[in-house]
C-alpha cells in the first residue's frame, strides 16, 4: 500500500476540536483491514533488523498501533498513560498544553535500565507529548531507538522538537498546512 493509499484512508474533520483545526482522524485507517496491516508493517519495517526490547505506545491510539508493532517485532509493549490511569507505582513527566500542563506516566518497572525502546503514536503535531514521552523513558534509563508515527504535521515542527532530543523519527505520511 502506497503513501497515497494510506493518506486516502485518513479522514479529515474540519473545525475539531475547535475552529480552524483540521483534525486527522485515523479511525477510518484502523477500520480498513488492508490499511491497518500496511500501516503496522510500515511502522515496524525499519526496526526489523534492529534490537528493540520494547515498544512504548502513547495513550490512546499509540496503544493500538504500538501493540501491533510490538507483535511484529517480537517484543513487549509498555503503555504511556495520562496521570492516574496506571494501577502500579508510576513515574511521571509534565508537558505543556496550550491551556495548561498535563502529565503522562509509565510504570516504574515498565522498562528495565538499558532496554532499547521504540516509541509509537498515531500523529506528531507540536511534539509536546512525544518529547515528554522521550524524557519519561529516559528517566527509566531507556535507550530510545526511534519514534514512529503514522502522521506528521510538519508545519507544527513536532518532529524537529523530538529530533532535537536526539531521537530519530519515522513517519508514514504528512499533511502540510495544519
Amino acid at each position: 500500500m502506497t503513501e497515497a493509499d494510506i493518506r486516502a484512508l485518513v479522514r479529515t474533520i474540519p473545525d475539531y476540536p475547535k475552529p480552524g483545526i483540521m483534525f486527522r482522524d485515523i479511525t477510518t485507517l484502523l477500520g480498513d483491514a488492508m490499511g491497518l496491516t500496511a500501516c503496522i508493517e510500515q511502522l515496524a519495517a525499519p526496526y526489523r533488523e534492529v534490537q528493540v526490547d520494547a515498544v512504548a505506545g502513547i495513550e490512546a491510539r499509540g496503544f493500538i498501533l504500538g501493540g501491533a508493532v510490538a507483535d511484529r517485532l517480537g517484543c513487549g509493549f509498555v503503555p504511556i498513560r495520562k496521570k492516574g490511569k496506571l494501577p502500579g507505582k508510576a513515574v511521571g513527566q509534565d508537558y505543556e498544553l496550550e491551556y495548561g500542563v498535563d502529565v503522562i506516566e509509565i510504570h516504574e518497572d515498565g522498562i528495565t535500565s538499558g532496554e532499547r525502546v521504540l516509541l509509537v503514536d498515531d500523529l506528531i503535531a507540536t511534539g509536546g507529548t512525544a518529547a515528554a514521552a522521550v524524557k519519561l523513558l529516559r528517566k527509566l534509563n531507556a535507550e530510545i531507538v526511534a519514534a514512529a508515527f503514522v502522521i506528521d504535521l510538519p508545519d507544527l515542527a513536532g518532529r524537529k522538537r523530538v529530533e532535537a532530543l536526539g531521537v530519530e523519527c519515522h513517519t508514514l505520511i504528512e499533511f502540510e498546512g495544519d
